[in-house]
């Protein structure tokens, strides 16, 4: 049998492997072993955003790294294998962590997490002592940083040396925004003043508009009470998350890409607790029976909120 429906609506393909089909050549190599045919699909990926982006999502598979530390020992002036087996060794610690605020996380877990992270940094150090372009490289050491507890000055750091190479780099944007979050050492004023930044300083039709509705979520979630349902239905966090979609994936210029889903996500699930469900409509529709968990997860049950939304947003056009 097939996933339960919810209210008459099928739940979201969640898993991009799944969502998008030209990714599941990776998987197969990943469940495969098969370090030749994971270095090819890498080979073919022409932009830095993406090859941070499916090695964001290779991290994810389970048991790669028995096949990645062989690569990486096989080939050791190579930038893709050790990048890949850092890439994996932050998800191990990550996930080790949860998702627990940080006084909260017990020490055993806070222990495995920082062992992860610190073997992750040694590679990405020595990566990037030889290639200093190598963005990939520099990407994954903004979530290193950040779980190291290294500080704003050192991320922004890292963040400043991989911009030199690519200044609209999404994910990379996307991980100095939550180091700019109060959570992390920053103030509401850094984090929604990078996101106005990136945005602004993009070409039109880039993904940095999904920066602000990212940000917006995340002052939303801290807040508590009635405050959470007003900050979202504000009139002028409507128009400004409006102008951002409008000069991102709403734009003409925009090409849907690997990142469309996570995009469209972020944005419907901005709107939806908004209220402003005429706005997500078209980011629902662009979904179709796909979804991003990224933030969406921040809510209980996130699965059945998606599918209520994404069935009330249509009735209202």
């Amino acid at each position: 049998m097939g996933e339960s429906t919810v209210g008459g609506a099928r739940p979201p393909v969640t898993d991009p492997f799944d969502a998008v089909p030209e990714l599941a050549p990776l998987r197969t190599a990943a469940w495969d072993g098969d370090w030749e045919a994971t270095q090819a699909f890498f080979q073919k990926i022409p932009s830095a955003d993406d090859v941070s982006f499916a090695a964001a999502l290779l991290a994810g598979v389970e048991r790669t790294e028995w096949f990645l530390e062989k690569a990486a020992k096989a080939q050791p002036t190579d930038p893709l294998p050790r990048t890949l087996l850092a890439e994996r060794y932050i998800h191990l610690g990550w996930r080790a962590r949860g998702h627990a605020s940080g006084d909260d996380v017990p020490w055993d877990r806070a222990e495995q997490f920082h062992d992860w992270l610190r073997k992750a940094e040694l590679l990405l150090i020595e990566v990037c002592a030889e290639h200093p372009a190598y963005v990939p490289a520099w990407t994954a050491r903004l979530p290193t940083a950040r779980g190291l507890v290294l500080g704003q000055s050192e991320a922004r750091r890292r963040y400043d040396r991989l911009a030199e190479h690519h200044p609209h780099h999404f994910r990379a944007q996307s991980q100095l925004l939550q180091q700019l979050c109060p959570k992390w050492g920053g103030s509401w004023e850094a984090a929604h003043g990078f996101a106005q930044e990136c945005t602004n300083a993009a070409p039109d039709g880039s993904l940095a508009g999904v920066l602000v509705a990212q940000a917006h979520i995340e002052h939303c979630v801290d807040l508590t009470g009635a405050k959470v349902t007003e900050y979202l239905r504000d009139v002028a966090v409507r128009n400004d998350l409006r102008h951002a979609a409008q000069r991102s994936v709403l734009h003409p210029h925009h090409r849907p890409g690997w990142h469309r889903i996570e995009g469209h996500s972020t944005f419907a699930l901005a709107f939806s607790l908004g209220g402003h469900l005429e706005d997500a409509a078209r980011h629902f529709t662009a979904l179709g029976d796909t979804a991003s968990e990224s933030f969406w997860r921040y809510l209980p049950d996130w699965k059945t909120r998606f599918t209520e939304y994404r069935t009330a947003a249509p009735a209202t056009l």
